[in-house]
């Protein structure tokens, strides 16, 4: 793909359109190995896809001390040092200076290799083709140093891949690997965050989760069967969305994202991958069109906002692949006030579709749907809060005690009000997960009875 249409969604998207360019390098003796950390949702995707190993290779960018995303060079494990003289020249970078920039990567360098590694030797790479993945390429230092210590360690055949990269790419890195893959080379080009929607930084724990996956051989229950942005009419406007639906999935969750947020949101992502891999389908939308949402007005009008969840939810019982399905709510911040808005009005199947399944808050306000909606709701709701989210935990409680229905308080120890501390999203991921798959049952089948415990 060339032209400035190459576009992503996330890493995941990227790499399973990567995926699709490797098709031709399967076989016994091939390795994926990732550069942390942003490659490694992507090369996640490529091993899956080819059944193959992965592994990673520790990269840090020498970055200009005075712009930092400007890389002057890059340090590798095994002591491999790339340097881009015209960068350090151009940039007027003195020994002293390349000298320090050097040692704190190294530092960073090793830790990451400890932490990723968790005292497991590198894969072996002896007489093996090695497909050597990143999120992009810019400069083309990291590359060039990865590159040159899987060849290093023995590989026979070396790989380079990416979603995207500048067009002049392959002048620039055809001589330290033996073939270069690429999705798209458009022009001009800046940055490789600008082709992607969310370029969010991918955590440790991410990383972490997805080489034990890879390693053990834990994917979703079967491929992905649907994975698309849509467009749907609700209430009068068109709200664009995206739908993900694994095979034989046990229900569907929407979510109603926050204030100030939308489908792209990171930690939402986060937590539909998550969903997707336990085997549930998800719909991330946007609550307001584009020229609504610097209206504050509406941000915060939580009537409005679960209209509209509500007549997209009812969408959701007219589209082919999630007709039928349970349905399941997904609410953070202000959004957790409109799901259970929307939970209140769906509470019996119609015709238009099923009944609110369960609920889930993260980080919600509850208490913003006001107390003839929370007696009105009979979904089994779980409302998830950080420990460190004090007056958030109190409005939950309170909210809690008016809900009439199976509901639990859940405290995440540790994390503040956007879970942005290591290991909590994914704490928010598996209560969800579970929550869901308890709840979403059938129609027809037995709920539990209502839980009262603090």
């Amino acid at each position: 793909m060339h032209g400035t249409g190459t576009h992503f969604t996330d890493r995941t998207d990227a790499g399973r359109r990567l995926a699709a360019r490797v098709g031709h390098l399967g076989g016994a003796d091939t390795v994926v190995v990732a550069l942390p950390r942003g490659g490694v949702p992507v090369a996640a995707e490529v091993a899956a896809a080819l059944g193959a190993p992965l592994d990673i290779c520790v990269i840090r960018k020498l970055g200009v001390p005075y712009q930092p995303e400007l890389g002057m060079g890059a340090i590798g494990e095994d002591g491999v040092r790339v340097l881009n003289e015209q960068v350090i020249r151009l940039a007027g970078v003195g020994d002293d200076q390349l000298a320090a920039v050097e040692r704190r990567e190294r530092t960073e360098l090793e830790r990451r290799a400890r932490r990723y590694r968790g005292g497991r030797p590198p894969a072996d790479l002896r007489g093996r083709t090695v497909i050597v993945v990143d999120d992009g390429v810019a400069t083309g230092s990291t590359a060039r140093a990865a590159c040159r210590i899987v060849r290093a360690r023995g590989a026979a055949r070396v790989v380079l891949a990416v979603p995207v990269a500048p067009a002049d790419w392959t002048e620039r890195l055809s001589e330290v690997a033996d073939e270069l893959v690429c999705v798209g080379t458009p022009s001009p080009f800046f940055s490789i965050g600008e082709f992607y929607g969310d370029f969010a930084q991918t955590g440790d724990e991410e990383v972490l989760r997805l080489l034990a996956e890879a390693a053990s051989g834990r994917r979703a229950p079967g491929p992905v069967d649907v994975d698309r942005e849509l467009v749907l009419r609700a209430a009068g406007v068109r709200l664009a969305g995206r739908l993900t639906v694994p095979a034989a999935p046990s229900g569907i969750v929407l979510f109603a994202h926050g204030s100030g947020s939308g489908r792209r949101s990171p930690r939402n992502r986060h937590v539909a991958r998550y969903l997707n891999r336990s085997g549930l389908a998800t719909l991330l939308f946007d609550l307001l069109t584009e020229a609504e949402e610097p209206d504050r007005r509406k941000v915060f009008d939580v009537g409005l906002l679960g209209d509209r969840l509500t007549a997209v939810a009812e969408e959701l019982g007219r589209l082919e692949e999630t007709r039928g399905l349970p349905l399941g709510l997904f609410g953070a911040s202000t959004g957790a006030a409109a799901a259970l808005h929307t939970a209140a009005a769906l509470h019996t199947a119609t015709a238009l579709g099923p009944a609110v399944g369960a609920v889930v808050s993260r980080g919600g306000r509850p208490d913003l749907a006001g107390p003839d909606v929370l007696g009105r709701v009979s979904a089994p709701t779980l409302l998830v809060v950080g420990g460190l989210d004090t007056t958030v935990i109190d409005l939950n409680r309170r909210a809690r005690a008016r809900l009439h229905c199976v509901s639990e308080l859940a405290v995440v120890p540790g994390a503040g009000h956007l879970f942005e501390e290591p290991g909590t999203l994914d704490q928010v991921a598996e209560l969800a997960g579970a929550w869901f798959l308890r709840h979403l049952a059938p129609l027809g089948t037995a709920q539990d009875p209502v839980s009262r415990a603090p």
